[in-house]
């Protein structure tokens, strides 16, 4: 976990990140773009308030779609400190969230380990939620073991064709396949409390992408031989094109509720039960949220 040889994700750009920036464009300090009572995440992840969301700037990816490109690929938002990181954890526990959701927190994760040290120190004790890409590297995983209750990482890809076009990782299923079973190796199967809430656990993104119905059924059926009803999976239908989505083919147009359809259908046949769906008014500018900076700074 060493930034001046940064090896924390899978591009493995090795540099000294006091000095330079590698792929994903991040520093030395972590950098947030929003902190929130978020009520949009699947249910047994907020409760009544919602998750205490954490926005981290900058990703390992580079999805032409993202919804949230302004942080991602842009890098709005304010560096902090690992000590002002901590108090942000307490303060999500002090307003009452249900779950302390890391989002996009991959490139940062010494930071936030350090602040959840601290944190701990002053009574932190949300379940802490990983919420990823699923780009990871198995190194990384390990790393978050006994920092991590609920690992959320995306599948987004099952083709080498549709990683490289529309997020620049052609190996994305690969890389992501296997830092998915080390999740759940970590957690084991998933674990509710008698609210309905995940205490601890995996539960796995997918969204569904115009024109790619059927690549999204050949993740399901991975995921299904591989992990069975032991892991959540949650298949979002919000799809909105964004940023240059709209200069990849399909991507420029929404889901239609046939191609949505057709994969819960696929979902429904093999067995899963531990699956999410989405309503089709989700797919919505108005679901982003505005990453104004809110909660950074006391």
């Amino acid at each position: 976990m060493n930034l001046t040889d940064c090896t924390l994700c899978p591009r493995l750009c090795h540099v000294d990140r006091r000095e330079r920036t590698g792929f994903c464009g991040a520093g030395e300090r972590a950098k947030i773009a929003l902190v929130s009572l978020h009520p949009w995440e699947e249910p047994c992840l907020t409760g009544e308030k919602g998750a205490g969301t954490v926005f981290f700037s900058y990703c390992n990816l580079r999805c032409c779609y993202c919804q949230n490109y302004e942080i991602s690929h842009e890098g709005k938002g304010m560096e902090v400190s690992d000590e002002r990181l901590a108090e942000i954890f307490l303060e999500q526990q002090e307003r009452g969230a249900a779950t302390l959701d890391l989002v996009t927190p991959t490139h940062y994760v010494p930071q936030i380990l350090h602040g959840l040290d601290m944190a701990r120190e002053r009574g932190f004790s949300l379940p802490v939620v990983y919420n990823s890409s699923g780009y990871e590297t198995l190194g990384t995983i390990d790393a978050l073991r006994g920092y991590v209750d609920i690992f959320l990482p995306d599948l987004k890809y099952r083709h080498e064709k549709s990683a490289r076009e529309y997020s620049q990782a052609p190996d994305y299923f690969l890389v992501a396949s296997e830092a998915i079973r080390r999740m759940v190796r970590q957690t084991g199967p998933a674990v509710m409390d008698g609210e309905g809430r995940m205490r601890r656990g995996v539960l796995v993104r997918h969204l569904v992408l115009p024109g790619c119905r059927h690549e999204s059924m050949e993740l399901l059926d991975w995921l299904w031989q591989e992990f069975g009803n032991d892991i959540h999976i949650s298949l979002m239908s919000q799809y909105t094109p964004m940023h240059h989505g709209k200069e990849h083919g399909n991507l420029g147009r929404r889901l239609t509720t046939f191609e949505y359809e057709s994969v819960v259908e696929h979902a429904l046949a093999l067995g899963i039960t531990q699956c999410y769906v989405q309503e089709r008014r989700a797919a919505s500018r108005e679901y982003v949220p505005e990453f104004d900076g809110s909660g950074v700074i006391r």
